[in-house]
């Protein structure tokens, strides 16, 4: 399968370091690109003639796919063969051949931005399908139109949020490599930002997994061209994946820019400068950018001129960016995974340590009640009458994780049974056991308070959560004290004082816990290519709060800081789209 154009064919164009690429002459080429399609040149070839071409040349595969269009061109849906990884999902198309390059891509972008006919084209580019051949093949699998509200429920539960496409068996013929391509279909999803948590979870399983990806050449931000600025939707979606990685990747970040019918770049470029996107640059320091159209698959039943120029166009756009693939260094997943696994324990711990201050608070309260009723009832406990304290008491409760029809082994949460608290959750897909939950380390859970084996965890379908309840307290002890001695008063300020130290023994640990997820912070300040990330934007403010409340105004100021380098209007739009997210406003 050869992937030279015909002769006729010119295509020159500039590609991310301004560098011209000519990939054949054409002696009716005077002018622009758009004079390379010259129609003086266009051999005369049927349209019999050229699906039988393509038949021929893709025979095996053709044979081996499900026709979803007949037409110009054909339309095929390939079946690749499908193996479930938990809750990953990998689509292998041919024969891996371990001698060979593999390069892989990571795409991101929200729904409608035509990544997954990029996914789509990238594949037939592989192939070496061109517009001629008449012929089109599809990877990504369409939703079905006609399922019932169970089956969308049941096959919602059961579709991976992160998909790996493996295209083996070109190398050589087409592309000097083998390519794989990871989607991530969940990220901006309209299900909700919990959805968002565990697609992240699903990337940091696949990259530290051993039959998972480890290397990733280039990561590409898919989006339309005619983007004047990023939708606060897409802003919180690229913060989301910035977060992910290394400082190590900032070079290896592209911008694939699609439905560029006109050609322009000029707005979808400024929206990732106002959006402040940390990405390779070229030698006029614009962001590295390639230009593709989404209509290769159109019925070219009219405008066939101009389907065929945009085909080619984005010929030209998968010739320059696939070439910039060849020669991006692949960046290991070492420090992403150590990005993953501490933005996940900070995750882990704020969340932790908000239910603990809340619980501090109503025990505070609890404390508060006895020590006001102690003082009220003190002249009764001098006549020695029976008397009782009505408290709010605090206490811990298991709580059933709502879930769809189906709760996954992958959606339960990791509990300690001894501090009676959640560690981790949602998250926490690859542990089959809490001593595999990304929470544990050196033998111990950073999370729960006191830091327990995982032997004291598990990972069940609840969690523990806090509640109250009214409780009538008798003070007994007190009583049986004052019986048998004399000094009534100094028992009684003996009883306060050690209630009054309870309270400062729980500002203590409080005290503790904020330390250390100000240190997961400034660890991400370390290895992180954005530090800040939208979620974490979130947990500055938590810290923040808590932490001018102890009047620590050094690592406040430190935390302001982190807050201020991340004014752009791309992530403060990310801010606003995740606020309206989890407060539900529309």
């Amino acid at each position: 399968m050869n992937q030279q154009p015909p002769s006729h064919l010119c295509v020159s164009s500039h590609g991310p370091n301004n560098v011209t690429q000519t990939q054949s002459a054409c002696p009716h080429d005077t002018t622009s690109v758009s004079s390379s399609l010259c129609a003086a040149s266009l051999p005369d070839i049927t349209m019999a003639t050229r699906i039988t071409n393509a038949s021929s040349t893709y025979k095996d595969f053709i044979s081996k796919s499900m026709m979803i269009h007949e037409g110009s061109p054909n339309v095929y849906q390939l079946r690749p063969k499908k193996q479930n990884i938990g809750t990953l999902t990998r689509m292998t198309l041919g024969e891996k051949n371990p001698n060979k390059i593999n390069k892989t891509i990571l795409l991101v972008g929200e729904t409608g931005s035509g990544k997954s006919t990029l996914i789509n084209a990238l594949v037939n580019f592989t192939m070496g399908v061109k517009w001629e051949d008449d012929v089109w093949f599809k990877i990504v699998e369409e939703e079905k139109k006609d399922q019932s509200e169970e089956e969308k429920d049941q096959s919602e539960s059961q579709t991976s949020d992160v998909i790996v496409y493996e295209i083996f068996g070109f190398e050589d013929q087409t592309l000097p490599y083998s390519l794989t391509i990871i989607d991530t279909p969940g990220y901006g999803d309209t299900k909700g930002i919990e959805k968002d948590k565990i697609v992240s979870q699903r990337l940091f399983d696949l990259f530290r997994s051993d039959d998972g990806v480890h290397e990733i050449d280039v990561v590409g931000l898919v989006m339309k061209a005619g983007d004047n600025r990023l939708s606060d939707r897409l802003s919180y979606i690229f913060s989301s994946v910035m977060s992910l990685f290394g400082k190590d990747m900032e070079k290896n970040i592209v911008a694939l820019i699609t439905h560029s019918a006109v050609g322009t770049t000029e707005n979808a470029l400024k929206a990732l400068e106002a959006a402040n996107i940390k990405c390779a640059r070229n030698e006029e320091n614009e962001p590295v950018h390639f230009l593709f159209n989404n209509c290769q698959n159109k019925p070219r039943t009219k405008d066939v001129e101009d389907l065929e120029y945009s085909y080619k166009k984005t010929t030209r756009g998968m010739t320059q960016f696939t070439d910039f693939l060849q020669k991006a260094a692949p960046q290991k997943m070492e420090t992403t995974v150590k990005v993953l696994n501490e933005r996940i324990r900070l995750a882990a711990c704020i969340q932790n340590l908000q239910e603990r201050v809340e619980y501090i608070k109503l025990k505070q309260n609890e404390i508060q009640q006895i020590k006001e009723g102690l003082k009220k009832h003190e002249q009764e406990m001098k006549k020695n009458k029976e008397f009782t304290v009505e408290v709010d008491e605090p206490y811990k409760v298991k709580e059933p994780i709502e879930s769809g029809w189906w709760l996954t082994y992958f959606e339960r949460a990791v509990c300690c049974k001894v501090c009676e608290e959640t560690c981790h959750y949602p998250g926490c897909t690859v542990a089959r056991d809490p001593s595999w939950c990304e929470v544990m380390s050196k033998g111990r859970c950073t999370v729960c308070t006191n830091k327990c084996p995982p032997s004291d965890h598990v990972k069940e379908g609840w969690r523990f959560v806090t509640k109250t309840r009214k409780v009538q307290k008798t003070l007994q002890d007190v009583k049986d004290k004052y019986e048998k001695n004399e000094g009534e008063t100094e028992e009684m300020m003996s009883l306060l004082k050690r209630l009054q130290k309870e309270m400062e023994n729980q500002e203590a640990e409080k005290t503790h816990w904020l330390d250390e997820a100000y240190e997961h912070v400034i660890t991400l300040e370390k290895i992180a290519l954005n530090v800040v990330s939208v979620s974490t934007y979130v947990h500055l403010d938590f810290l923040i709060e808590e932490m001018e409340k102890k009047k620590d105004t050094r690592r406040v100021q430190k935390l302001e800081e982190m807050k201020r380098s991340q004014k752009d209007e791309g992530f403060l739009g990310g801010v606003k789209y995740l606020y309206r997210a989890l407060f539900k406003i529309k």
